[in-house]
């Protein structure tokens, strides 16, 4: 696409509605497919069949997706309601877990009920923003100058935060931790302060890390997980997530024919997708599922920089810092390139109660893009109208 032509398309605000349906949709899809082809031998092991796991996928997907319809529909007046008990709602689930919740991979963070395992915390992200988004806009729409943004939103952060350390669950924390500096930086804290309470966080899930020989030693095998006596230990998941990348070519080694998913990369449906994907479709693959992210990311943030509403603003921002997040850190595991924290990538890994969370929130952000005049008014006009 030319130049001129990218630039006629950005700008028309309805392609921004657009982009994000696309890019959500395009994702959710070639997540089931990726699911089916990363779990299938797992799942055969485990449940005596290889469709056990991408049937609960696709139950999930058959949730989320009425789920966010819905929420787009949502008005602001619920919305806020909602977020006004977000953090209330936020730390009775989490502190439950602490309570009836079990333990998977060392980390206490589901809640069985029965026919299905809830993540709690994965629903958490979406309320923390809302409860953030609310309390920012309300300090704006007050009038107050900027200075005590980090009192206002920070405590109930760490609060959350403790809830999920409680349980062992420290990717989750780095999560929460790097949304709330996201919320700080789209708030406008002085650049001072913002350094200030970056290099503090950073500090202390450092300090959390260097505590536990575990994470030690996952932070040590990072850059050469190949390492005599780090291959067969810390160094088997980034070394063999580096294989599958590796052995993908241009074109990949065609879909359903990854040899990692084997039983040689744990996770392979969950914090590793990315590794089978770029093994099984290649460079051609992991550069699409770029160009979706980007897409989607991309579009969140114009959404929200278009909205005259704060409280949407601030959601619509953290939402897309939330997104971003995730993406940066499973990727970065994925690369070895960061230490392996167990986040899943939006949309594409194997889990129903991310998926459901997510898109939850993104039917947030598709009502916000509703509610603009441009956008509605071109999809009215468009040969879509139902659309809107």
């Amino acid at each position: 696409m030319k130049k001129s032509a990218l630039t006629a398309f950005l700008s028309k605000p309805v392609n921004f509605y657009y982009m994000l349906l696309g890019s959500t949709l395009a994702l959710t899809f070639m997540g089931l497919i990726m699911v089916f082809s990363a779990s299938s031998i797992h799942s055969l092991e485990t449940k005596g069949n290889s469709y056990g796991i991408v049937l609960r996928q696709a139950l999930a997907i058959c949730a989320a997706i009425p789920l966010g319809f819905f929420a787009s529909r949502f008005s602001l007046k619920r919305w806020q309601g909602l977020a006004k008990r977000s953090l209330i709602i936020s730390i009775i689930l989490l502190t439950i877990v602490q309570i009836i919740g079990r333990s998977v991979n060392g980390n206490r963070n589901w809640i069985s009920l029965g026919f299905v395992d809830v993540q709690p915390s994965e629903f958490a992200k979406f309320l923390m923003i809302l409860w953030a988004g609310y309390m920012l806009a309300s300090r704006e729409r007050a009038g107050i100058v900027q200075t005590n943004v980090l009192m206002l939103i920070a405590p109930g952060f760490a609060l959350a935060m403790a809830l999920i350390y409680r349980g062992n669950d420290l990717g989750t924390v780095s999560v929460f931790a790097l949304i709330l500096t996201g919320l700080l930086w789209v708030s406008g804290v002085p650049m001072r302060l913002f350094t200030l309470v970056t290099t503090v966080g950073f500090a202390g899930i450092a300090a959390l890390i260097v505590t536990s020989p575990n994470r030690a030693q996952r932070l040590l095998v990072v850059l050469h997980p190949f390492a005599e006596g780090d291959y067969k230990n810390a160094g088997w998941q980034p070394a063999h997530s580096l294989l599958g990348l590796a052995s993908g070519g241009l074109f990949g080694v065609g879909l359903g024919a990854s040899r990692q998913k084997w039983g040689n990369l744990a996770e392979a449906h969950t914090d590793f997708i990315f590794s089978v994907i770029g093994e099984e479709l290649g460079l051609f693959g992991t550069l699409a599922v770029l160009i979706l992210f980007a897409a989607l990311i991309f579009s969140i943030f114009k959404i929200s920089m278009r909205t005259h509403d704060p409280l949407v603003r601030y959601v619509c921002a953290g939402i897309g810092c939330w997104i971003t997040i995730q993406v940066i850190l499973n990727l970065g595991s994925a690369l070895s390139v960061l230490p392996v924290v167990g986040v899943t990538l939006p949309f594409l890994s194997y889990g129903g109660s991310a998926l459901i969370a997510t898109y939850w929130a993104i039917g947030f952000v598709l009502g916000a893009a509703r509610r603009d005049p441009h956008i509605y008014d071109e999809v009215k006009r468009s040969k879509f109208p139902w659309l809107a």
